[in-house]
Parts: C-alpha cells; structure tokens; sequence
C-alpha cells in the first residue's frame, strides 16, 4: 500500500435493523478526537428540539454536532421534514467539501434517503450524494449511518456494517432507555 493510498479518508457504513449504528459512530468520533482530529456529525432525523445524550457528552469533549432533522416521519408534515432534509444535505454537502474535518458522520442519512412517505429526491437527490461521497477532498473519513443504506452508497464503501438484532429488550416492552438510546 501506498503512502497516499494510507491517507485516503475511508468511507464507512453502519446500517441494518439492529441496534448499534449511530453508538458505533459516536464511538469512532471520540477515538478520532481522542488523536486529535476534527470531527463533526450531522444528524439528519434528530430534532434540536430534543435533549440527546450524544449532544451532551460532544458539547463537554469539542465535538461538533448539529441536529437538522424534525424527528420521526410521522411526527411532523411532510412538507416540514422535506425543508428540513434539504437544509440538512445543503449543511452536510458544504462542510464535507470545505476540507475543514477529518471525520464526518452523517447520522441516520441512509434512513433519510430511504424515506418513502413523501417524494425526497428533490431535496436529498441520490445522485448528488453519491456525486458528494465521491468528490470530497481525499483525507476526509466519511462515516453513513442508518437502517436501509442504498445499495450505490454500500458498493462505494471500504467498510459496510450491518447491526442485526438477535435479541432486543423492545420485544419484552421496554422502551426506549434513557442514556443507551438517547
């Protein structure tokens, strides 16, 4: 392997129906800043207006992290989460081209991308992304998250990884739990 072949920034990909793809990337962004590099996710569903524990601990470490989304599908209007996604790719795109970061974390984009409910590709094009992934500056790691990753984004990938739940404490009707899910 080459020199410039070692600096290449990684693509990265965590998907599939289990738990464990945005605590993978949060696990990552606190190594990488733990070796001094800078790191910023995006989270693409995730509402400001909610209180999460990855939030919290990035603030008190210097991680940046920035919340576009408006939360579930179901939660808000379409027309609502189709202004919001857009913000969101518009945000990602810019700071994953302006060079600035060594490790980007777009969190839960491939469950944006893989919305359904209403129309998306206008304001969160497939192609562009793939165009994006592509074209960012070469040190960049780039990490995706998120259940349904398209096929494109994993065959660009240096690493795919698929969390599948053998077991999980909501079959039993546990909720959500404070501090493991958010």
């Amino acid at each position: 392997m080459s020199q410039q072949d070692k600096k290449r920034g990684l693509l990265l990909v965590y998907t599939g129906d289990g738990k464990g793809k945005t605590t993978a990337a949060i696990g990552l962004a606190v190594r990488a800043t733990g070796r001094g590099k800078k790191v910023l996710m995006v989270q693409f569903i995730k509402s400001p207006e909610r209180t999460y524990g990855e939030k919290i601990i990035f603030d008190r470490l210097g991680i940046e992290i920035v919340q576009k989304g408006v939360g579930f599908t179901w939660t808000k209007t379409p027309e609502e989460h189709r202004a919001a996604l857009q913000e969101a790719w518009s945000f990602a795109r810019e700071k994953l081209m302006g060079g600035e970061y060594d490790v980007v974390i777009l969190d839960e984009l491939n469950n944006a991308l893989a919305i359904d409910r209403f129309p998306i590709d206008d304001v969160l094009p497939l192609a562009d992304v793939l165009e994006t992934i592509q074209s960012r500056p070469r040190h960049i790691h780039l990490v995706i998250t998120g259940r349904s990753a398209k096929q494109e984004i994993m065959d660009m990938a240096d690493l795919v990884t698929e969390m599948r739940p053998i077991k999980h404490y909501y079959d039993e009707g546990i909720p959500a739990v404070l501090g493991v899910e958010f």
